[in-house]
């Protein structure tokens, strides 16, 4: 999971010694997770027994702690996967740091286009393009609403489903 294997601690290494309320807190906090406390005390009741080594093991005690309601659209351990992800990756710390920064540097007339994949990051690019905006007269959203793949662009590629693409332009 991570980007690069290098440094920092991987997923699994993590999830070896983690404590129950802090795992609880990553996964609510970086996968949206409404069952994160029962996920986390799943991953951690299963662990004691049996040390979670493969994305598969962690899957399955994933599905097992969520309820099952019919179809489901996508896995219900997609959301426990997103949150290690961003959390080992520290994918959103720098963010808005990086717009503020790339905003800068654009000449007049030049725009910058962002495109995210979940709420997480498209609520961090809306709400600093809106600061940009309010701050610097020169700088114009240009996407009031997120621009989102059309029928024909999801019959092609159905991993587009989540994208949203924002844009902001320095008109000055």
């Amino acid at each position: 999971m991570r980007m690069d294997q290098t440094s920092g601690a991987s997923a699994a290494e993590w999830l070896r010694t983690v404590d129950e309320e802090e795992l609880a807190n990553v996964i609510f906090e970086y996968g949206e997770e409404r069952y994160s406390r029962r996920i986390a005390r799943a991953i951690v009741s299963s662990r004691a027994s049996v040390p979670v080594e493969t994305t598969g093991q962690l899957a399955a005690i994933v599905r097992r702690a969520i309820p099952h309601r019919g179809y489901q659209r996508i896995d219900p351990a997609t959301r426990t996967f997103q949150a290690l992800r961003i959390w080992v990756n520290r994918e959103l710390e720098d963010l808005d740091t990086f717009l503020v920064g790339a905003t800068r540097r654009l000449l007049q007339g030049a725009r910058l286009a962002v495109i995210t994949f979940h709420s997480l990051e498209d609520r961090i690019v809306k709400h600093t393009f809106r600061a940009i905006e309010k701050a610097e007269e020169a700088m114009r959203i240009l996407t009031k609403r997120p621009l989102v793949p059309a029928d024909a662009e999801l019959a092609r590629n159905p991993r587009a489903r989540s994208a949203k693409l924002r844009a902001i332009e320095r008109v000055a």
